[in-house]
């Protein structure tokens, strides 16, 4: 198969699935197609899938993992020992981990084709992704608690391991809670990394955002946490901020 019957192949599987969708159309138009298929993913609830349509849907995942182009740590500016900036889609990033800004189900958004970082990691990780977290949080018997974490591994992502945390959610004055618990998340991450010997860490601007925690705040809490963290324990591990928006960007250039 080529990326088109790839393609056309995993949409046909998924509309089959759902008795609502088995009437619909395959769009003619690639981008179309695209979009349909990252939406079927998304609203899908975890269930088992075949080892044919895991099979297609991981050649089909990595080679178009490969097309956006992957990024090593000999791209990204080291402006401390050990701590590098880097700006982009974190799903393209070679590292031992990346960390995913989860809600407390763990399981992904189930909102087609949502901006997020949630979304984008679990849509370009495949569909494995979301069945493991959900047999974790099966096995948990609640909902994550904030400032907590947890690793998957990283599936058809060019990391190894996604460490997903929970991220406070700033409804009106930031609070010295918020601000113990946005530590605990880079602490839980870190923690977490180490004991499973991941050398390298891409941190996200966790709970900024539709979580509403400053910016500015989020990232002095972020520098300070981690540094004291390597100080404190002598971990090795290798840091990555990794940003999105130009504020962002700007931001940790100053405080590094």
């Amino acid at each position: 198969m080529n990326q088109s019957e790839r393609r056309k192949y995993l949409i046909k599987t998924l509309l089959k699935e759902n008795r609502r969708y088995q009437q619909m159309e395959i769009p003619s138009e690639t981008n179309e197609q695209k979009l349909l298929l990252r939406s079927l993913m998304n609203v899908r609830f975890a269930s088992p899938i075949t080892e044919e349509f895991a099979a297609v849907q991981d050649e089909y995942l990595q080679d178009a993992n490969a097309q956006k182009g992957l990024i090593t740590l000999s791209d990204m500016e080291e402006l401390q020992p050990d701590i590098f900036l880097s700006q982009g889609d974190i799903t393209r990033l070679i590292v031992g981990a990346i960390v995913n800004a989860a809600n407390s189900g763990m399981t992904g958004c189930y909102q087609p084709c949502h901006n997020c970082i949630d979304n984008f990691i679990h849509t370009y990780a495949g569909i494995q992704l979301r069945n493991f977290c959900a047999d974790l949080m099966e096995k948990q018997g609640y909902d994550e608690p904030t400032g907590q974490a947890k690793i998957t591994p990283g599936f058809n992502l060019p990391c190894d391991y996604v460490i997903h945390t929970v991220g406070p959610i700033v409804q009106g004055a930031l609070t010295t809670r918020h601000e113990e618990l946005l530590r605990s998340c880079y602490e839980s991450c870190l923690k977490i990394a180490d004991e499973n010997d991941v050398g390298s860490i891409a941190f996200c601007c966790i709970s900024t955002g539709v979580f509403m925690f400053p910016n500015r705040r989020a990232a002095e809490i972020a520098v300070q946490t981690i540094k004291e963290y390597k100080q404190n324990t002598g971990s090795s591990i290798k840091v990555i901020f990794n940003v999105f928006k130009d504020i962002d960007l700007e931001i940790y250039k100053e405080l590094l």
